[in-house]
């Protein structure tokens, strides 16, 4: 295991072990946060009763089709926008002060066209999500090598040949970049939606755990998220790291 990878599980598992103490201590009280073993128990029973399964379904499985679609609808706007270099001077100035735009604001407009439902939660998910992925994207498709585009031009490859063989393949790892932060924000979505337009998932369940000071339902659905989103990004990163490896880049 390389030194940074040890370095990262040291610093987790000392800050876990620091909670620990401050809470059983009494520096943290009980009433703002459990020990962190009683919230690794309170996990293992919310599972094993499965109380909450279909919330935690729903919203893992709204926040993977807002990956999806982000994914797919940002790699796809990526390749368009990077053969037009008017259109990508105008699109670089917004997609720099995106993230500056409230789109929860946007949530009753979004159930008059969308209606109550999985849909305005998907699509605020997929709005989080495209963007990262856009950039990302651009940002390989500019260091695709002259020499393969031409290469590309010479066997009379069209653009969506020329894309599938050449430029999305070496741009993949910055791909998989944009697809780590697609994750998060896709997870951050999903949850913050469900915050205040949904009446299940794993958001409506930490938000009502909240509200009546329940510990051992809440945090446990926050740790069971940053694992979910850690483990992913983890396997996403060494997905990237061995594609920059194998061109001799890492």
């Amino acid at each position: 295991m390389k030194p940074a990878a040890l370095w990262r599980i040291g610093l987790v598992i000392g800050l876990v072990a620091l909670l620990e103490v401050l809470c059983l201590a009494g520096v943290i009280d009980k009433l703002t946060m459990q020990p962190p073993h009683v919230m690794a128990m309170d996990i293992w029973r919310m599972l094993a009763s499965g109380s909450l399964n279909a919330a935690i379904a729903k919203t893992l499985g709204n926040a993977a089709i807002a990956f999806v679609l982000a994914m797919a609808i940002g790699v796809a706007a990526a390749i368009a926008i990077h053969r037009v270099k008017a259109v990508r001077e105008a699109l670089d100035p917004l997609f720099a002060t995106y993230y500056a735009i409230p789109i929860f604001a946007f949530y009753p407009l979004l159930i008059i066209l969308f209606g109550l439902g999985d849909a305005p939660e998907i699509f605020i998910g997929t709005a989080l999500g495209v963007v990262g992925v856009i950039v990302s994207t651009l940002n390989g498709l500019d260091r695709v090598p002259r020499v393969l585009m031409k290469t590309a031009r010479i066997a009379r490859f069209g653009t969506l040949e020329t894309a599938w063989r050449i430029t999305l393949p070496y741009a993949s790892p910055y791909i998989l970049s944009g697809a780590k932060l697609a994750v998060a924000y896709s997870l951050i979505g999903i949850i913050g939606a469900e915050f205040i337009m949904s009446s299940s998932g794993m958001g409506y369940e930490i938000s009502f755990a909240y509200n009546n000071f329940d510990n051992a339902t809440m945090y446990p659905l926050i740790v069971l998220v940053l694992v979910v989103a850690g483990a992913f990004n983890a396997a996403l990163g060494r997905w990237e790291k061995a594609l920059m490896a194998r061109r001799g880049l890492a």
